[in-house]
């Protein structure tokens, strides 16, 4: 029938094709639709014609969409997923029932021979009759009536899908179906909740029933569906079904979401509400490479420096290449093309163009403001033992050369180890190299005797000589103990962020309030999750025993997508495909809710987040820098009490991998060994 896409309108024929293109690619592709009929009706249908004009602009996120009648164009890759379901081979007569703006229709007919499609709403069903005509879709046909009762006239059919959830499925539509049919709907015994199942016709009385997928939909309003558009009630014909507690969560969760359409038009108010007079955020991270996460950050970073006057960013990173960063961004030194910073593995963790574009903003803002408002950016990691030793030693040998000397000798028993620190811990362990601990504390020692004296040279220069200092001492520290098991140097690390965290709030002033960039397992309350019973406790976790409600924990989730992730221990960076989240765990009740994307405020929800309901401990997803999907539930899988662990839980049902920058990677130890978080 030709490619309707081709006649949208020039004004905004430019930017859609490109935008279609991309969403068929990342959002249908790549989460598992393989059919080339349904891909190709996908790329040819200009979906931004079907919603409200006002929305043109959000057509190719991956997310439902309002229409008129309070009712929803589905999100694409649904439309996609129950075409796909439907078996189509092309020129079949199918049945559509809710056919909204026409848009699964118009997806239809690029395959089928024939489309009807019913619609209970008047003004709906003409406005889609009308839209379809336009556009030439001619072999669609369009129908007001009750959708339960189907299309008798035109039966049977090859194929019938119901976009619409309904309390059983209607047996008027079952006796549409031709032998070897498939009716593809969602049926749940909650209107907020479903499962998509798949009816096929065996023979006149036999049918086979196979479910596929946890969905969302608007409730099936008519003679065999729900009586209302809330359910009110009994479904016509039929006993009203019984919420289980599970259908009852979901239900609750779904109504207390607060949901957006794309991060970009995020109203992030109410969340600002919520964190208040909030002095840290700490904002986690699901895993390390997913674009989201990183985008999300910062646009709640940005506002809470331009509303609220935080101070400084500090991530989970490197002191020295943060430092790198800082210098450019606040003392407008080192131009992009000149930085070193982040050039170990995992390469893609801080260097990608999310971060870049977070960087961008970040120096621009500075330089609009007073030299004292600037905003810094700092690192709170401890890996960089060979950069923190030079940084010491460049800062000694400018302001007390005689110390410098001291040092470097003292430094000396790390020299042959600054490459490969991690051997330095097994040689020392093992009796085979003396521990250098004597040496480097000592180091650290002779900086801080003379700490007034240095900071009157000049106080930001002491505080990066300082924080490399100490880095070295727990560095070194860390390496030894690695080995001991991974309790012990977890908590090391922790520790060491979160009194890093603290010197720079003294060094800001008593006023300074922070942002963190970590991983869930850092930032999210240890004690609330399965570490507490192996006796690691991380940032978060001392965050709140230090500052209590002043410090606001920010979790972050997805059910599945794409993500950045090695599969060894310096191997390259792969884009993985991230599985669906296994059944029991918190990032499946998220997805049953139906919603794309939404923020969750926890903290003070009694209500919510009780014993029976967020509050039972379920399983929960981490994904590090490595990511072995072969043996997700050990690898990736740990208990936790969400509510405790977090104050607030940002969702992203459907993600994509970081975009890396181009970088030469430099060999060496990496920035999160052992542990990949």
């Amino acid at each position: 029938m030709g490619n309707p896409a081709s006649r949208v309108p020039s004004d905004e024929g430019i930017l859609f094709p490109s935008l279609r293109k991309q969403m068929v690619e990342h959002h249908i592709a790549a989460r598992g639709v393989r059919d080339d009929l349904v891909l190709d009706a996908m790329r040819n249908v200009p979906r931004e014609l079907f919603v409200p004009e006002r929305l043109r602009e959000f057509a190719y996120e991956d997310a439902p969409l309002p229409i008129a009648g309070e009712q929803t164009i589905s999100q694409p890759y649904i439309v996609a997923f129950m075409v796909e379901a439907l078996l189509l081979k092309g020129n079949e007569k199918v049945l559509e029932i809710g056919a909204g703006s026409g848009y699964a229709a118009a997806v239809l007919s690029e395959i089928a021979a024939d489309v009807y499609t019913v619609e209970r709403l008047g003004p709906l069903a003409e406005k889609a009759a009308a839209l379809l005509a336009e556009l030439g879709y001619d072999n669609v046909h369009v129908l007001h009536g009750d959708g339960t009762r189907g299309w008798p006239e035109h039966a049977p059919y090859d194929a019938i899908v119901v976009a619409a959830g309904g309390p059983q499925v209607p047996e008027t539509l079952k006796q549409q179906l031709k032998i070897g049919g498939r009716l593809v709907i969602p049926i749940g015994a909650d209107i907020r909740s479903q499962e998509l199942v798949r009816v096929t016709r065996i023979s006149t009385d036999e049918y086979r029933s196979e479910d596929i997928a946890d969905v969302r939909f608007v409730p099936l309003i008519g003679e065999e569906g729900w009586a209302t558009a809330r359910g009110g009630g009994k479904a016509r014909g039929k006993p009203h079904p019984v919420r289980s507690d599970e259908e009852t969560l979901i239900r609750d969760l779904a109504d207390a979401a607060e949901s957006f359409a794309s991060i970009e038009t995020a109203d992030l108010n109410p969340l600002m509400d919520r964190i208040g007079s909030t002095r840290i955020v700490l904002l986690g991270e699901a895993t390390h490479g997913t674009s989201e996460f990183y985008r999300m950050r910062e646009r709640i970073t940005r506002d809470l420096i331009i509303k609220k006057g935080f101070r400084f960013v500090a991530i989970e990173a490197d002191w020295p290449d943060a430092a790198r960063v800082d210098h450019y961004v606040r003392h407008f030194q080192y131009p992009p093309s000149e930085w070193t910073a982040f050039a170990r593995f995992p390469t893609w963790m801080w260097r990608n163009t999310e971060v870049h574009d977070f960087v961008s903003w970040l120096r621009k803002h500075n330089g609009t403001v007073e030299r004292n408002q600037r905003v810094a950016f700092h690192g709170l990691d401890l890996y960089s033992l060979y950069d923190s030793i030079r940084s010491v030693l460049n800062y000694l040998d400018e302001v007390d050369p005689d110390s410098a000397r001291v040092a470097r000798e003292r430094y000396g028993c790390l020299t042959p180890w600054q490459r490969d620190p991690a051997t330095y811990g097994h040689a020392a362990l093992t009796g085979s190299y003396p521990a250098c601990e004597s040496h480097v504390v000592r180091a650290l020692t002779d900086l801080l005797a003379k700490r007034q004296a240095y900071a009157e040279h000049d106080g930001e220069r002491f505080l990066d000589a300082e924080q490399n200092a100490r880095l070295v001492a727990n560095a070194e520290r860390y390496y030894r103990i690695m080995y001991y098991g991974s309790r012990a140097s977890w908590n090391l690390r922790d520790s060491h962020m979160f009194a890093t965290l603290k010197n720079l709030l003294a060094f800001h002033g008593p006023d300074s309030k922070a942002i963190v960039w970590a991983h869930n397992s850092h930032v999210g309350n240890a004690e609330a999750t399965e570490m507490a019973a192996r006796g690691e406790h991380n940032l978060g976790q001392l965050c709140r025993q230090e500052f209590g409600a002043q410090a606001y924990l920010v979790g972050f989730g997805t059910h599945s997508g794409t993500v950045a992730a090695a599969s060894e221990w310096d191997g390259p960076m792969e884009v993985k495909t991230v599985r669906p989240a296994l059944p029991k765990s918190y990032e499946r009740l998220c997805h049953a809710t139906g919603l794309a994307r939404f923020m969750l405020g926890l903290r003070g929800r009694d209500d919510l987040c009780g014993p029976s309901g967020l509050g039972k401990e379920r399983l929960e997803r981490a994904i590090g820098v490595i990511y072995r999907p072969e043996t997700e539930r050990a690898s990736h899988y740990f208990q936790a009490d969400l509510p405790r662990q977090f104050d607030e839980y940002i969702w992203f049902d459907d993600t994509r991998a970081v975009t890396p920058l181009q970088t030469t990677t430099i060999k060496g130890l990496p920035d999160t060994y052992p542990f990949g978080v």
